[in-house]
């Protein structure tokens, strides 16, 4: 990938490809991850170099992982500043292609956080361009109190693929590079 856009074939981008190709549109590509008593924390963030030492965050996701198929629990994202349009989806595609390389996981969970209507909305709507599809809500029963501790609200609960999520960002990274050129 090398400085050329991720292109969108079949199988989904590698780590090494994303970091050169943030490289050369001036971002950089961060990713932390450490394993205790077997579960991964995850954090995954871009930044542009602002000059020797200095960087200016432009955006991070934060998750854990344990070891399964279906052990990728995505929590915190956020985006910040001007002109990033390619931040999230470039956190999104190095926190699938880690997964691929480094767990077992192959699909990954997310919370729709539910605190405000139009909001949560956006948010559905947000992770269904990334491949995530519904699971099922969590609201105020008992029997959700156990998975709104984990994800600190209500909301809807959303699983995706990180293959497809990866091949999608992939995408998402072509068509928004293409039309910062334009």
């Amino acid at each position: 990938m090398n400085g050329r856009p991720p292109e969108a074939a079949a199988s989904p981008p590698d780590l090494a490809a994303l970091e050169a190709w943030a490289l050369a549109r001036n971002l950089l590509l961060r990713l932390r991850a450490g394993r205790r008593l077997g579960i991964w924390g995850l954090q995954v963030a871009v930044a542009r170099p602002l000059g020797p030492g200095r960087a200016q965050l432009l955006g991070e996701l934060k998750g854990w992982a344990y070891p399964g198929r279906s052990g990728l629990q995505l929590d915190t994202m956020r985006v910040q500043g001007q002109d990033t349009a390619l931040v999230g989806p470039l956190i999104w595609a190095a926190t699938f292609a880690w997964a691929l390389e480094a767990t077992p996981c192959r699909s990954a969970r997310l919370l729709a956080i539910h605190d405000d209507d139009r909001q949560h909305r956006r948010l559905v709507r947000y992770f269904s361009r990334l491949g995530f599809e519904p699971l099922r809500e969590l609201g105020a029963g008992p029997a959700d109190l156990s998975l709104r501790l984990i994800w600190g609200g209500a909301g809807l609960l959303m699983r995706g693929d990180c293959a497809e999520g990866a091949r999608r960002c992939a995408r998402w990274l072509v068509r928004a590079d293409q039309g910062k050129a334009a």
